[in-house]
């Protein structure tokens, strides 16, 4: 699998798409509904932003009864999770992604409880 830089750093650049890469990086998967309660923004707005990172082949995805799960590729070339590590170090102290962590431990009705909404 090849990905061009441009393209990784392009899906980087927005704000949204570099919160959910980072959060998918540090959890196995994660579903849409958690997604759209960590990063506080309407369903439709994170779908389209993970369809362009599925697009980017960055992520994959499985359905699950009326739930969308997305993970990192697992196919992606080794270079780009250590990127994405060390982005995720250096922004580990700093708003909004810290939060983000805080906010989804916090999150009642997790998928693995009865189905988030």
């Amino acid at each position: 699998m090849n990905v061009y830089p441009d393209d990784l750093f392009a899906s980087l650049a927005n704000p949204t798409r570099l919160r959910c890469l980072l959060l998918l990086l540090s959890h196995e998967e994660l579903c849409v509904c958690e997604l759209t309660h960590v990063i506080g923004a309407a369903q439709p707005n994170i779908s389209r932003h993970l369809a362009q990172l599925r697009e980017a082949q960055l992520v994959v995805d499985r359905r699950e009864g009326q739930w969308v799960y997305y993970r990192l590729n697992p196919a992606l070339p080794a270079w780009v999770p250590q990127l994405l590590h060390t982005a995720a170090e250096g922004a580990c102290g700093l708003d909004p992604y810290a939060h983000d962590q805080a906010v989804l431990a916090k999150m009642p009705n997790r998928p693995d409880a009865p189905r988030c909404a």
